[in-house]
């Protein structure tokens, strides 16, 4: 048994970003979290580690075959919620954090290191600044259900009121119902005011965005 102590430090520098990357998702509560995020970083420099030892042409091969796999692992945790899609920022956590493992394993630490912090800064810092953004303007996708044809105009004029801008996309009938998709944008106010003017309006059956 060698003894690399290059190797060594390469799998806890690996150990420590995926440690870092992980207790920010942990701590927001994410499907991949701190002992995911360790696994993937780690598991990322070992196959980098293993493919360099063993040259020949399984360099390229094994880097080819760990992208794919964490494609596989990183749509797992996307899923849809309505008419909205969750969990695209861990999937790409997921996809990121292996890139950084093979950048380790194969020695690029300055490119590990700092990517490590712009990573954390991105999740951590930006997170305050998209949630000033979303205060300020906000696009959903409204399904609404109703059993009234006529309700439309209603909706429409309760849209314009609020000053929202609005398109729609589909109209569709199903049974005794009829159901309008909307693209709805504006500020985050004025969003969860038309929210409670469906909550209200006794035509409205169902909703959601």
């Amino acid at each position: 048994m060698n003894i690399d102590l290059e190797i060594g430090m390469r799998l806890l520098i690996s150990f420590a970003i995926g440690t870092a990357i992980g207790l920010e998702r942990e701590y927001h509560s994410k499907a991949a979290g701190l002992r995911t995020m360790i696994m993937i970083c780690l598991g990322s420099t070992i196959f980098t580690e293993l493919s360099i030892s063993m040259g020949g042409g399984f360099s390229d091969r094994i880097a080819s075959t760990i992208v794919t796999g964490v494609g596989f692992l990183g749509a797992g945790v996307i899923f849809k919620d309505g008419m909205t899609i969750n969990g695209i920022t861990t999937a790409t956590t997921i996809w990121i954090s292996a890139a950084l493992g093979m950048a380790v394993g194969a020695g690029e630490y300055f490119i590990a290191i700092v990517s490590s912090v712009v990573v954390l800064i991105v999740l951590t810092g930006l997170e305050k600044f998209q949630l000033i953004i979303e205060r300020w303007h906000q696009s959903r996708s409204y399904k609404i259900t109703s059993c009234h044809s006529d309700f439309e105009k209603h909706i429409q004029e309760n849209l314009k009121k609020l000053k929202l801008e609005f398109k729609k996309k589909r109209e569709l009938k199903e049974g005794d119902r009829f159901i309008l998709v909307y693209d709805v944008s504006g500020k985050e106010k004025k969003l969860d005011h038309f929210n409670n003017v469906l909550k209200e309006d006794e035509r409205v059956k169902s909703y959601d965005y």
